[in-house]
């Protein structure tokens, strides 16, 4: 990276994080997902309850596998071969899990947390349920404020994800949101996590470069 946009991506994750703090969050950055993995090992213990919320993240830094290592009670939603109910019952589970890994569809330089769900099950759960929340956010999820985080989910996070699940909807062929009323949506609960009422509860590990939609 160049040095002045690393300047420039250091400044925005500085007062990130200033924020995150004073919103009773924590907050860590790390450069890569060497780091990242060291940090989850400080804030989760062996044998503890773990689960997660849907996230393209959590494959690509390698949290999915590293919770499959047969050292956590791993409420693997991925599991292969699981009927609709065992999906539903992990999600009702993971309101008891000792920790809950998550991404963020955005991040303001507020310190705010905003995401949009299909069903809700993971904003559901990062609200209230968990004793840990573990945020993993690269860097491109950093936007200015709540309307820049609207616009990122409307332009980036909806059609993207959108396309990933293979979803009918106007998103998947014009790459942007169009509101839409189909029943293939995946924008239904719309969650703005502007401070944490339980102080440290959410932990958000902000990774220097780009991860997930």
């Amino acid at each position: 990276m160049d040095k002045n946009m690393l300047w420039n991506m250091e400044q925005r994750v500085k007062i990130t994080m200033e924020n995150l703090e004073k919103n009773n969050m924590e907050a860590y950055f790390v450069k890569d997902e060497e780091e990242m993995m060291d940090k989850v090992k400080e804030i989760v213990t062996e044998g503890e309850t773990v689960a997660v919320g849907g996230s393209m993240t959590l494959f690509e830094t390698g949290i999915i596998d590293y919770l499959r290592n047969g050292k956590f009670n791993f409420l693997d939603r991925y599991k292969k071969d699981l009927t609709s109910d065992e999906i539903k019952e992990i999600f009702r589970k993971s309101f008891f899990a000792d920790s809950y890994f998550v991404s963020t569809n955005a991040l303001t330089q507020n310190g705010e947390l905003y995401n949009v769900d299909g069903n809700g099950n993971r904003v559901a759960a990062m609200l209230y349920g968990p004793d840990k929340v573990i945020v993993i956010a690269g860097i491109n999820k950093i936007v200015k404020d709540v309307d820049a985080a609207i616009k990122r989910n409307r332009e980036i996070s909806a059609p993207t994800n959108a396309k990933r699940l293979n979803k009918l909807t106007p998103c998947t062929k014009i790459g942007q949101c169009m509101d839409c009323k189909s029943s293939y949506r995946i924008c239904n609960e719309y969650t703005l996590i502007r401070r944490q009422g339980s102080k440290g509860r959410i932990k958000v590990i902000i990774v220097g470069k780009e991860l997930g939609y």
